[in-house]
């Protein structure tokens, strides 16, 4: 627009110019606003039951403390993941032994898995070595591509409930940033 047109001209095509960076605008945040909303469907996952392995050497016989501890973890875990929306927890069915890697054959476990809705299989077991020190390790296997997406092995410090609870909680937040990825 030259200044010699009319100034009804350069206005109406100020509007414009100024109505299509409106509308522009309005159609972005609109589209950003839909993509905030819009979430991937929760990861289906089946959780073992964990091994316990006490290696400790230590007298007094835990065994009953420990898998009450073991079961709360797992049951930690699963109400973890599901609080977080990101999976979708199902349930194994292991009617003769326990839903476990030590008990059951890989190509068994990961058949439960798929059998009850899983894309993936979350597993692992807790060894104690010391009065001290237990180590954690826990593995996801994405069942379609029978491949391993997670691998942990964590340290905790210490046999009570609340070192048991602060080892689930880094499990969970390790597992629910690794969906990010």
């Amino acid at each position: 627009m030259s200044r010699d047109e009319p100034a009804a001209c350069r206005t109406v095509a100020l509007c414009r110019s100024a109505g299509f960076v409106l509308g522009l605008g309005v159609f972005l945040t609109l589209s950003s606003a839909r993509g905030e909303d819009v979430k991937a469907p929760p990861i289906s996952i089946a959780v073992a039951d964990f091994d316990y392995f006490d290696t400790s050497g230590e007298p007094t016989n835990q065994q009953a403390e420990h898998q009450a501890r073991l079961q709360a973890f797992a049951d930690a875990i699963c109400a973890d993941l599901a609080r977080d929306g990101r999976y979708r927890v199902v349930t194994l069915s292991c009617p003769r032994t326990r839903c476990a890697a030590a008990e059951l054959p890989p190509a068994e476990l990961l058949e439960k898995a798929r059998s009850a809705g899983a894309n993936r299989l979350l597993y692992g077991g807790i060894q104690k070595m010391s009065t001290l020190i237990q180590n954690a390790k826990v593995q996801v296997v994405d069942i379609a591509e029978n491949k391993l997406r997670f691998d942990r092995l964590i340290t905790f410090r210490g046999d009570t409930e609340e070192s048991w609870q602060r080892a689930e909680r880094f499990i969970v937040r390790d597992l629910i940033s690794d969906t990010q990825n």
